[in-house]
C-alpha cells in the first residue's frame, strides 16, 4: 500500500482518466435504469488500483528474477522457479486483460462480421469483413453475460467444440441508449430470430421450416440426419445480416416483385436483383464473359445446353439482352421459391406477398382467423404471453422486416417472420477486407477496390 504523498502525478493522471471512463460507462449502462448506478460504488476500486493500491492487483511482481552472476547452487534454483512463476502469471495477466478487453469492446461498441452469402450481392459481396457498430441502435446488456469472446455459440474445435457460453445466468433484454433506430433502407445485422431451436446436423434450413417438410416427428427422431436439437438464448442465435424494408406501424404488401409500404412502392438499392431465365441460340455464355457482367461463379446455374438461371440487377439484366446469342430473359417462377410464413397458412408466394402488418411497441390489434397465425409466434417465442381469436393484444416490442437485395436468394422474413427488436445486433458501417475466394492471391483474391467501402446504405 502507497501513502498519498508518495503518490506519482502520472498514476493520478490515469487514476482520473480511467474513473472518468469508467462513471461513463455506468451512466451508459444504467440510463433509464438508475438502480444500476449502485456499480458505481466499485468507483474507489478503480482509483486504488492505480494510486494507494490497498488491493495489491500486481503481488506477483514481486517474483520478478534479479539478474546475479553470483548465484550458485540453491540460490540459482530459487531464481529459476521464480523466473518462470514470474513468467507465467506475466502471460496470464495479459492474456486475461485482453479477454476482459475484447469482451467489454465485442459487447458494447463493435464487432466484426463476414458476409457469408450472397443475400445482399451486389450491395455486400460474399467474402466482405464488415465492422459493424454496436452504439448506433444501443448495444444490447449480454442475455448470457458469461461466454467467450469472439465465439457465437459454439467453441472452435481445437478448443474442444461445445458450447461457448454459460446457459446462467441469463439476464433480460436490456437496449443501452444509441443515436437512432433501424431506417428503411438500413443495412442491419441481427440474431436470426429462429435461430432458436436448432438441429446441429442440418441448421439450414432451420428448424421449423424442416418440421414443415418432414413433419415434427420424424426431425425429432431421426438425430442420424437431423442431429441432436438444441436451443440457444438470442444473443447466441446465429448473426444475419438483411435491408430493413419496414418499420415498425407499417403495411407491407409485394406485388410482382415490387415491395409496397403503405401503400407507395419502395425505392428499391442499386444492388437489388432478381432470378431470370436466360435462353441463347446454342451458342454457350462463356465463364470470362459472365465474369466480365459481374455474374459470381456460384450464381451460375446451367439447365441444359442453352438454358441458364442468373440473379440480375437491372443494369446487368440490359447488358446480357445486348448480347446477340441471348434469345430471351424471363423472371423465374414465382412458385420455385417454395412456402412463405407463416408455413402452411396463406396462398401468398415470394414475389406475391401480405398485406401483411408490421407490429409497433404498445399498438393493441384484435386477432382473428385471417391474422392469427402472423402473430402466433410473436405472442409465443418472443413475448410469451397468450394469444387466442376474438381478444386483444397489445405487442411489447417493436418489429422489423427484413430482406436481401438478392430476392429470389435469400431466406429473409418472407420465409420466417419478424425481427424483434431485442434481435438487432448492429449496424454495418463499412468495409475492412474484402476476399474474393475464386481467385488466387496475387490475380485478384484481395478486392482492394471495397476497401474502406461504406456499408450503412
Amino acid at each position: 500500500m502507497k501513502q498519498v504523498k508518495d503518490i506519482e502525478k502520472k498514476d493520478w493522471i490515469k487514476a482520473g482518466c480511467w474513473g472518468l471512463i469508467y462513471v461513463i460507462f455506468i451512466v451508459w449502462v444504467a440510463w433509464g435504469d438508475w438502480a444500476s448506478l449502485g456499480w458505481l460504488a466499485l468507483l474507489p476500486v478503480i482509483i486504488d488500483a492505480f494510486t494507494t493500491k490497498v488491493i495489491n492487483w500486481s503481488w506477483w511482481r514481486k517474483y520478478k528474477p534479479v539478474e546475479s552472476g553470483e548465484a550458485t547452487g540453491e540460490r540459482k534454483k530459487e531464481e529459476g522457479k521464480r523466473k518462470v512463476l514470474y513468467t507465467i502469471c506475466s502471460w496470464v495477466d495479459a492474456i486475461v486483460f485482453a479477454l476482459v478487453a475484447v469482451y467489454f469492446i465485442n459487447v458494447y461498441i463493435f464487432q466484426n462480421y463476414q458476409i457469408p452469402s450472397s443475400s445482399l450481392e451486389k450491395s455486400l459481396r460474399v467474402g466482405d469483413f464488415l465492422f459493424v457498430s454496436k452504439m448506433a441502435y444501443g448495444a444490447r446488456v449480454p442475455n448470457t453475460p458469461l461466454s467467450m469472446p469472439l465465439v457465437q455459440h459454439t467453441m472452435p474445435a481445437w478448443l474442444g467444440g461445445g458450447k461457448s457460453y454459460i446457459e446462467t445466468p441469463q439476464w433480460e433484454y436490456k437496449r443501452l441508449k444509441g443515436w437512432t433506430t433501424p431506417q428503411k433502407g438500413d443495412i442491419v445485422v441481427f440474431n436470426f430470430p429462429t435461430g432458436d431451436t436448432v438441429c446441429l446436423k442440418m441448421q439450414n434450413p432451420d428448424y421449423y421450416t424442416l418440421c414443415y417438410n418432414y413433419g415434427k416427428e420424424m426431425v425429432e427422431k431421426r438425430k442420424d440426419i437431423f442431429g441432436e436439437i438444441v436451443y440457444r438464448p438470442v444473443d447466441r442465435r446465429e448473426n444475419y445480416v438483411k435491408r430493413c424494408v419496414g418499420t415498425p406501424g407499417d403495411s407491407l404488401q409485394i406485388i410482382d416483385n415490387v415491395v409496397y409500404i403503405n401503400g407507395q412502392a419502395e425505392v428499391q438499392a442499386p444492388g437489388v436483383q432478381f432470378n431470370y431465365v436466360v435462353l441463347t441460340d446454342g451458342t454457350p455464355l462463356s465463364n470470362k464473359y459472365l465474369e466480365k457482367i459481374g455474374i459470381n461463379k456460384d450464381d451460375r446455374h446451367q439447365l441444359q445446353a442453352n438454358a441458364y438461371v442468373f440473379p440480375l440487377t437491372q443494369e446487368m439484366k440490359e447488358q446480357l439482352s445486348k448480347n446477340p446469342h441471348v434469345v430471351s430473359i424471363t423472371i423465374e417462377d414465382e412458385r420455385t421459391g417454395g412456402a412463405v410464413y407463416p408455413l402452411g397458412h396463406n396462398d401468398w408466394t415470394r414475389d406475391n406477398y401480405g398485406p401483411i402488418y408490421i407490429p409497433r411497441k404498445g399498438e393493441t390489434i384484435t386477432i382473428t382467423e385471417e391474422n392469427y397465425w402472423i402473430y402466433k409466434r410473436i405472442a409465443d417465442a418472443y413475448e410469451h404471453q397468450p394469444i387466442a381469436i376474438g381478444e386483444d393484444y397489445t405487442f411489447a416490442m417493436d418489429y422489423y422486416w427484413m430482406q436481401g437485395d438478392n430476392r429470389h436468394n435469400s431466406a429473409d422474413s418472407r420465409y420466417w417472420g419478424f425481427v424483434p427488436e431485442d434481435h438487432i445486433v448492429g449496424r454495418p458501417v463499412f468495409v475492412w477486407l474484402s476476399i474474393e475466394k475464386d481467385k488466387p492471391w496475387f490475380k485478384g483474391h484481395i478486392r482492394w477496390n471495397r476497401i474502406g467501402k461504406k456499408a450503412m446504405r
